[in-house]
């Protein structure tokens, strides 16, 4: 009997070091370890030492009394983990004061751990809902968001080439937003609550490294280039050229818009469903392709111009230099001029009217390509959280989810943990 005791005891023993092996908590001593209908229970509490008396800072291992505190802490192997922590109040033997003994795992007025907030807070990363996270760690979407306010992002220093485009979060009270990027290093440096130019320029006006900005990159909204000008005086200006291209794409949907109507029924169905065909490369069409295409150009003259109109912009649009793209430019206006197509006269007045910053972007390799696929990120981001209502969190968020997998942009995150 005496030695089925001695066994049972070391089993304990090997238990509950095994345990406190796998919490990961320091300086814990494990009690006991139990499962019911919440989950895995783990019975807890701390070496007993001396304690510095918060009043007078004199030392005491006087226990006054005990409390058991149930806290919430990571889950282990997918069961919701609880400590029970028997925590002691010590009282002061010089001037009676009571306190709490200190530990490292748990804040003061807090019933969840460290680690647990901290994991919550990496779980933002994901496109998911406050909702679906805050269920993952068994708290609710509040407790959750309450978590995520604790983080807080900056950008300190403005990038050598900037890239600057807006989109529509509906956030704070204002439908669109402004994203800053890095186009050169494609990391998110910011994101601006509205996109007044007023509030741009107090916004660049705070920062000292603002002639240190070499490359501005932009799509065709007059604000941003005026912003950059007050802003930026020894920076390029530099059009995406997907926004250039995108005019003269509209311009020729607008031409087979038109000239559909004139169509019968089965054409104008025909004409609309290879749609495609007309915005695709010529080199990229198959046989089939090149055969259903020379089919819809016959059926009207106007389109047949238009389209060789767009074929000789991406023509210039790929050109290999500034120089080059100068002369099939001033080239391109002339042919498109002289079609006499209304659907074209706006693209030949933003081309126009935009065309020295255009030509900036022969010289450059940076575009808006990856601060656009930031936007399309952000879209599915505010789909999944149903829309974004406070926007230092929905900017905090966008931050987050860009930022990561950590190591990458650490030293901007600023976390703020209650002792």
């Amino acid at each position: 009997m005496k030695l089925l005791d001695t066994i049972r005891k070391d089993a304990v023993c090997s238990m509950k070091d095994n345990t406190s092996k796998l919490l990961g908590l320091e300086d814990v001593i494990v009690k006991n370890v139990y499962e019911n209908e919440t989950g895995c229970c783990i019975e807890l509490e701390l070496p007993r030492q001396k304690h510095s008396c918060p009043r007078c800072q004199n030392e005491t291992e006087r226990i006054h009394d005990y409390r058991i505190q149930r806290v919430k802490d990571l889950d282990m192997h997918g069961v919701h983990t609880y400590l029970y922590l028997r925590k002691r109040r010590y009282v002061c033997s010089a001037c009676g004061k009571r306190f709490y003994e200190k530990n490292s795992f748990l804040p003061r007025f807090h019933r969840v751990t460290n680690r647990l907030v901290a994991k919550v807070i990496c779980d933002f990363k994901d496109l998911r809902s406050a909702k679906e996270i805050g269920s993952k760690h068994n708290v609710s979407a509040q407790t959750a968001l309450r978590y995520f306010k604790l983080v807080n992002y900056s950008c300190r220093e403005l990038p050598e080439v900037l890239s600057i485009d807006e989109f529509k979060g509906n956030a704070g009270g204002e439908k669109y937003q402004t994203i800053l990027t890095d186009a050169k290093s494609r990391k998110i440096a910011d994101i601006l609550p509205n996109r007044k130019k007023s509030d741009l320029i107090r916004y660049f006006l705070t920062f000292e490294n603002r002639k240190d900005v070499k490359y501005v990159v932009i799509d065709m909204n007059r604000y941003f280039k005026e912003t950059a000008e007050i802003c930026f005086p020894n920076a390029k200006i530099v059009i995406d050229r997907y926004h250039v291209v995108r005019q003269a794409i509209w311009a020729l949907e607008n031409v087979r818009k038109a000239e559909q109507k004139a169509l019968s029924s089965a054409w104008r169905k025909f004409c609309k469903h290879s749609r495609r065909l007309l915005c695709k490369s010529k080199e990229k069409l198959k046989a089939e392709e090149q055969e259903q295409l020379r089919i819809i150009l016959g059926l009207s003259t106007r389109l047949e111009i238009a389209y060789d109109l767009k074929n000789d912009f991406l023509e210039f649009m790929h050109s290999p230099d500034s120089a080059t793209a100068k002369e099939r430019l001033a080239l391109w206006l002339f042919h498109a001029e002289s079609s006499h197509i209304p659907e074209f006269e706006a693209c030949i007045t933003a081309v126009r009217n935009w065309s020295e910053y255009i030509l900036n972007s022969f010289d450059v390799p940076y575009s808006n390509g990856f601060t656009e696929g930031c936007n399309n990120k952000t879209k599915v981001l505010k789909r999944v959280c149903f829309g974004a209502r406070s926007f230092p969190t929905f900017r905090n968020r966008i931050l987050h989810c860009a930022s990561w997998p950590a190591g990458k942009d650490t030293d901007r995150i600023g976390i703020i943990l209650p002792i």
